[in-house]
């Protein structure tokens, strides 16, 4: 199979004008706009590697929320359909496994963790605690983050897995109460906010060691951790400047916390999510009095996702907030307001990543070693190979096309 695509290549070249508008078509981005479970509002907080799987919660009929699963198959579906309040907040990276928590015939919110094989697992609480809610997984869905507390509300983040169960991460020295809301990869490093001795709000990260570190603000009172990078060494989240503003922030270990800034006209930014290598965050700004999601980049800065996908919007729709992207920062969940439904909704938003443009590798330069991983990778199938760059699921001419179309930029 691997030498059938090398004896195409000729042919392949021959005919890439006409078939450069077979394999483009579809290309484009996309945003689809998720719908509700019978209600007027939706909000995405999850989404897996491939954008195969959507996971948040949605307003019914009956005017109560409820954690919903989204497939372009299926569409939305109610998570934990007996429950009558219940919030999804992330999903594994294969999108087999969906946390939260759910409202139980006891009054309280328990945190859950869900799979696709054994359905809903209740993970309990802290000793001495009543309530508990799960606020974010592992991408290999082996730890479950979030906080407990008790019915005075003082909070204590924890970190579940199968072997060690339930466990508090403590606060910060001094501090009363803690949250968690995210995790790195393989669930090492968690990330929230707890208070200080000063009874001050700090974003912190906390290490396997049990160590929690604060992250420190932008100069002002208080800041709050809410993504981290695959490795754990990027955090992001919101942090108050020295004019008590909040802005969104990217925190690295050997530069500290950087200010992203607000969109034009904004007085206000916060940084919800961090892709896997910890180059692009997403997040929500105001703009001017209304509030609009953005992603920022090293090279581009802080953009309205308004105007960089103003062609995919219907007049009146907007994208309010961005509270998740995929680990390769190719897809984008959260809300806005859907014009032609006249709801605010939950979307996805497929950017198309740049490695579309030929760059197996990622280092830059579409050259022979992109043409030769996908010559001898030809035929394979499976979800976010590389070689891939249609997503389509297999390796096949339409690869090849995409390497040959933009052979030599970069370089």
């Amino acid at each position: 199979m691997r030498h059938s695509g090398l004896n195409r290549l000729c042919a392949l070249t021959s005919a890439c004008v006409a078939l450069s508008l077979i394999a483009t078509t579809g290309w484009s981005q996309t945003l689809t706009w998720l719908g509700t479970l019978g209600g007027n509002y939706s909000l995405g907080l999850g989404v897996s590697a491939d954008g195969s799987v959507v996971v948040g919660y949605a307003r019914t009929d009956t005017f109560t929320d409820r954690a919903f699963r989204w497939t372009a198959n299926d569409g939305m579906q109610a998570l934990v359909p007996g429950f009558d309040w219940s919030y999804a907040m992330g999903i594994s990276a294969d999108g087999s496994t969906v946390v939260g928590y759910a409202y139980t015939s006891g009054s309280v919110y328990r945190a859950f963790r869900w799979t696709a094989n054994d359905g809903m697992q209740g993970l309990g609480t802290l000793p001495g605690s009543d309530w508990s809610y799960a606020t974010g997984i592992s991408a290999d869905g082996s730890t479950v983050v979030g906080y407990a507390s008790t019915s005075g509300f003082v909070y204590r983040a924890f970190r579940w897995t199968a072997d060690g169960g339930m466990q508090s991460l403590g606060t910060l020295p001094g501090g009363f109460s803690s949250r968690a809301f995210a995790a790195s990869a393989n669930g090492s490093v968690v990330v929230g906010w707890s208070y200080n001795a000063d009874r001050q709000l700090r974003a912190f990260r906390w290490t396997a060691d049990g160590r929690m570190q604060a992250l420190g603000t932008l100069g002002g009172t208080l800041s709050e951790a809410y993504g981290v990078s695959a490795d754990g060494n990027i955090v992001v989240g919101g942090a108050y400047n020295s004019d008590e503003r909040n802005r969104a922030f990217r925190w690295k270990a050997d530069e500290g916390m950087q200010n992203l800034g607000v969109l034009p006209g904004g007085n206000w930014s916060a940084a919800n999510a961090v892709s896997a290598d910890g180059s692009i965050v997403v997040g929500s700004s105001d703009a001017g009095g209304v509030y609009r999601a953005f992603r920022w980049t090293e090279a581009g800065g802080m953009e309205d996702l308004n105007v960089a996908y103003a062609n995919l919007l219907d007049d009146g729709s907007y994208l309010e907030t961005a509270q998740a992207i995929s680990p390769d920062g190719r897809y984008i969940v959260g809300t806005g307001y859907n014009a032609a439904t006249g709801r605010r909704e939950a979307y996805l938003l497929d950017t198309r990543p740049s490695r579309r443009d030929g760059d197996v590798n990622g280092d830059g330069c579409v050259d022979d070693s992109d043409l030769l991983r996908v010559l001898f990778a030809f035929g394979a199938t499976g979800n976010n190979l590389p070689e891939d760059l249609t997503r389509d699921g297999i390796v096949d001419d339409a690869d090849l096309l995409e390497v040959l179309f933009n052979f030599g930029s970069g370089c």
